[in-house]
């Protein structure tokens, strides 16, 4: 008994300092990360503009489904791991396109800014998410554990491997902010 009150003491220290840790952290933060693809900008635009497809190139979607429109703006559901509304807050064929994640009561928010530029003979795209993560325990999981940049990575190695390409996404810029 005497070893279960331990156990049981321990685990619950360990997460109230990760709790207060979290708590320490700032809950929004800014990343960036770039991708060089052979493709030109209007092939790569096509893609990342057609979310009816992204269940056949994005990492861990399955599909997706119209939801009604937000403050006027088209809105998708991505279904399977990473499943969340999507609202297209900008839309600006073919080089700049803001979504929002659109449902207020997930643990996480903000949005994602791609920008697809002629590149030489290809095509720069850049990701910057602008997100939030309430939970303080998420908190420390993402800034010590999976990093802010994991799912843009996930996002751009998919992309490179839609078009054929094996190419390794760049860091860009990545801070803890108030924005």
């Amino acid at each position: 008994m005497k070893i279960l009150l331990i156990a049981v003491g321990t685990l619950a220290g360990l997460f109230a300092l990760v709790w207060i840790c979290g708590m320490m952290l700032p809950s929004r933060h800014v990343a960036s990360r770039s991708l060089r693809l052979a493709k030109p900008p209007e092939e790569v635009w096509t893609l990342l503009a057609d979310f009816a497809s992204y269940g056949k190139w994005a990492p861990e979607v399955n599909g997706t489904s119209r939801l009604a429109d937000h403050n006027g703006h088209p809105v998708w559901a991505l279904e399977g791991k990473w499943a969340m509304p999507l609202e297209l807050e900008t839309v600006e064929p073919p080089r700049r396109l803001v979504t929002r994640i659109a449902d207020p009561r997930l643990p996480f928010g903000g949005t994602w800014t791609w920008e697809v530029s002629a590149d030489g003979a290809g095509t720069r795209v850049d990701v910057t998410e602008r997100g939030e993560i309430k939970a303080p325990v998420f908190r420390v999981l993402t800034r010590f554990v999976f990093g802010y940049t994991s799912t843009m990575d996930a996002y751009l190695k998919a992309m490179a491997r839609h078009f054929g390409e094996a190419a390794a996404p760049m860091s860009v810029r990545q801070e803890l902010t108030g924005f």
